[in-house]
């Protein structure tokens, strides 16, 4: 494939990470996949080499910055290059503040901001060398609304829009950026709720999502543009979501 692309993507294991890695590959780029279960990766590589794609899997632990950069810096030496990285490893635990559920604030912290700037350090120099590059964070509909039990959540996606479109602002032309904003997707990431109360009003509110596939159809979009076409941020929720 002449244009086939050397894309990396973070939490890779399940939900929008799985379903951009199938869908990506299955067009002809090479995926680099990223999570810490290496079982279901090893499964999800084999998938991909049976239906005649390309991947390589490393376990990641999007909060160590030296691991992100091991994960980027191995892909360069492997490929000669990287072209896109997929910041989509986030979490989700949902509670209301008065539950008090700091442990859980801080992880979500970790994963959602800290994970999303390591992705950017690792892969932003390359870029720069190379003088080309697409980063896509997947952010949220939290990043544009709140909700209760979403106080902590919905910062975080906040914080991972402003840093996505701050970057944007700040890099020449030829580095692409883009946000993804998925509404209700089938994922894993309401499994992380411990509240019992958020844990049923959540069931309720998730009754009819979209594919993950859904989203990674978007992710394919913005980066199989033509250079010099850069999708800013994208919003894709169930048609009966308000």
């Amino acid at each position: 494939m002449a244009d086939s692309k050397v894309v990396l993507i973070t939490g890779a294991s399940s939900g929008i990470g799985h379903a951009t890695a199938l869908r990506l590959a299955g067009q002809g780029h090479h995926v680099v996949l990223g999570a810490r279960r290496t079982d279901r990766l090893t499964a999800l590589a084999e998938a991909i080499r049976d239906a005649g794609g390309s991947a390589d899997t490393h376990r990641l632990d999007v909060t160590d910055p030296k691991i992100v950069a091991t994960f980027v810096d191995t892909a360069v030496d492997r490929h000669g290059r990287i072209d896109v990285i997929i910041n989509n490893a986030g979490v989700g635990p949902l509670s209301r503040l008065d539950s008090l559920l700091t442990d859980e604030w801080n992880q979500t912290i970790d994963v959602n901001i800290r994970g999303l700037l390591h992705g950017i350090a690792a892969a932003l120099p390359h870029f720069q060398r190379h003088g080309a590059g697409h980063f896509v964070t997947i952010a949220s509909v939290g990043a544009h609304e709140v909700m209760p039990t979403g106080a902590v959540y919905c910062a975080t996606k906040y914080a991972a829009w402003a840093i996505t479109e701050g970057l944007r602002l700040e890099l020449d032309p030829g580095i692409r950026v883009t946000t993804v904003s998925p509404g209700i997707v089938e994922s894993e990431i309401a499994d992380s709720i411990t509240d019992p109360d958020t844990q049923e009003a959540i069931r309720a509110f998730r009754e009819s999502p979209i594919s993950a596939d859904a989203i990674a159809a978007a992710i394919s979009y913005a980066i199989g543009q033509p250079p010099d076409v850069d999708v800013n941020e994208l919003i894709i929720r169930p048609a009966g979501q308000r």
